[in-house]
């Protein structure tokens, strides 16, 4: 706990899901968390105040990532604060649920949207925060991915693609950032979570988990508070460890089951 204590986190999307299960898992490990949300302000404040009960300091943001000047306040809001950032998650994303073999179900519009969050974002917060956590001199960035950006299935092909551009920012962003900062990333598969059981609807949800676990040899799959353990090892540990990808599937990928054509 000591190796964390005092260090300052941004964590993107942290109001429900992975972003929640990160806050409080680094408010745990004593970090202080800028908790940021979009829309979702009831939730974002729930998981604030789950937070401060275990000891943290929060700092309360509402800012859409797609917006550079949003990014740019967030970061300044958390320097007035605390004076440092040391780890930064980009864990903000968004998609439309639509199935590969429509080609009509996905406008310009949507991807632009989608890519403005999941790509777009990440980068302005890593150009936002970059030049005050090099000053730290072991910052952490952890960018969260999917398993669709290295399969190419996934909620939309918008969405996959939109993984694919930011594992390979990634790698683009780690080369340039060393030695003062790493850049990883998480490429969680099936989340048990709200948001996919909205997107999908219960019944598909039941039937695509069952799915992956029967196609998975650990017969299991993630749930938020698993992937923010890996994210956690980012940052604590993993300290030669940069440009790397992480895959949280329970060995799915390993077969190669085309999920997308069911």
């Amino acid at each position: 706990m000591d190796k964390l204590k005092g260090n300052v986190a941004i964590i993107t999307g942290s109001a429900t899901g992975v972003g929640a299960a990160t806050a409080l898992l680094l408010a745990e490990k004593g970090c202080h968390v800028v908790i940021n949300y979009s829309k979702s302000e009831k939730e974002a404040k729930e998981t604030a105040a789950a937070c401060e009960e275990k000891g943290s300091e929060v700092l309360l943001c509402q800012a859409d990532v797609s917006k550079d000047d949003d990014c740019r306040r967030m970061t300044e809001a958390a320097m007035e604060k605390w004076s440092r950032i040391d780890a930064l998650v980009n864990n903000a994303g968004t998609t439309k649920f639509c199935n590969h073999h429509n080609l009509d179900g996905l406008t310009h519009e949507d991807f632009t949207r989608i890519y403005g969050v999941n790509v777009i974002g990440p980068y302005q917060m890593t150009r936002a925060i970059a030049p005050h956590m090099k000053k730290t001199g072991n910052g952490a960035i952890v960018n969260v991915a999917s398993t669709a950006a290295l399969t190419g299935i996934g909620s939309s092909i918008a969405y996959a693609a939109s993984k694919g551009a930011l594992v390979t920012m990634t790698l683009s962003l780690a080369r340039v950032l060393g030695p003062e900062i790493r850049v990883n990333a998480v490429c969680p598969g099936f989340i048990q979570s709200r948001w996919l059981m909205e997107g999908h609807g219960k019944e598909n949800y039941e039937m695509i988990k069952k799915y992956v676990e029967d196609g998975s040899p650990l017969g299991a799959t993630a749930t938020p508070e698993i992937v923010a353990e890996a994210i956690l090892y980012f940052i604590s540990g993993a300290s030669i460890t940069t440009g790397e990808t992480l895959i949280i599937d329970g060995g799915f990928h390993l077969n190669q089951v085309p999920l997308a054509r069911r």
